[in-house]
């Protein structure tokens, strides 16, 4: 999605801290991510794209994976994502990423054929998620796989014990995330609309943990937390004080021996085009 515009449209920005933030988020995703794509049957020699690549941390896997003999295609909006990517592509010696600057709901995808597509937390914030699904069914060649991470329950996500400054937190946050035209429990229609394009459904599984402030997992929602509490303050859904009490509020229970967490419930879709 390009332009400076679509920089500042980002939900968390596209700034050093969120390119870092991301990152931490893929490593506590990335077992997942990597089981999922087994499942697919990602292998080398195949041509991968990867829909809203961000700054292409799950792009490096990719290249990795389909090797020498394949092909990444690293799609985005924002240009200082495919920025780093690139940057880091050229670090590891990878020279099968191609990165293609488009925004998804004005331009679409580009015309390629591919044997597989790989897809988190994007259909949740796009305009018109449907027509997504159909445009992946475009450029997934017969037999091919395309995957998805979506969300199937985002208000799921909460302390235990409950807390209602945290909840309050978790309702700005999807009543911000709607009102920019996106919808967090995409995951919810998604697998019926690729079944309307024409894929078959092989996998729709949730994905849901309970998670203590010992577990590396802790990480991705602490780090989200962080980072969208200054977010919902620039974008004036939260005051200052206001987040500065919810930031106390979760240290608070972070510290205490019986702090848990609920994620957010997420669902694989594992769909193979007909």
């Amino acid at each position: 999605m390009s332009g400076a515009a679509g920089e500042r449209d980002y939900v968390l920005g596209t700034h050093d801290e969120e390119i870092a933030r991301l990152g931490v988020q893929h490593r506590v995703w990335r077992p997942k991510m990597i089981e999922a794509w087994q499942r697919a049957g990602f292998a080398p020699g195949q041509t991968v794209a990867d829909i809203g690549c961000g700054p292409g941390y799950a792009s490096l896997d990719l290249a990795e994976i389909v090797g020498p003999t394949g092909r990444v295609i690293a799609i985005d909006r924002s240009r200082r994502f495919l920025d780093a990517l690139q940057s880091a592509a050229r670090q590891r010696g990878l020279t099968n990423i191609e990165t293609h600057e488009r925004d998804l709901d004005a331009d679409g995808l580009p015309a390629v054929q591919v044997d597989g597509t790989w897809c988190r937390w994007v259909a949740a914030f796009v305009t018109r998620p449907r027509d997504l699904a159909a445009a992946v069914h475009r450029v997934i060649r017969p037999g091919g796989v395309a995957v998805f991470h979506e969300y199937l329950d985002y208000a799921a996500w909460r302390l235990l014990p409950r807390s209602a400054e945290f909840e309050e937190f978790v309702r700005v946050v999807i009543e911000a995330w709607r009102t920019s035209g996106g919808e967090p429990d995409i995951g919810l229609n998604l697998g019926a609309w690729l079944e309307e394009s024409g894929f078959h459904i092989e996998q729709y599984r949730p994905i849901v943990e309970v998670i203590s402030p010992a577990d590396a997992a802790w990480q991705w929602p602490q780090a989200f937390i962080d980072v969208g509490l200054r977010r919902l303050v620039d974008i004036g859904a939260f005051t200052a004080e206001r987040a500065a009490a919810l930031a106390e509020a979760v240290r608070a229970h972070k510290a205490s021996p019986h702090a848990r967490m609920l994620q957010p419930v997420v669902g694989e879709i594992v769909a193979r085009r007909r």
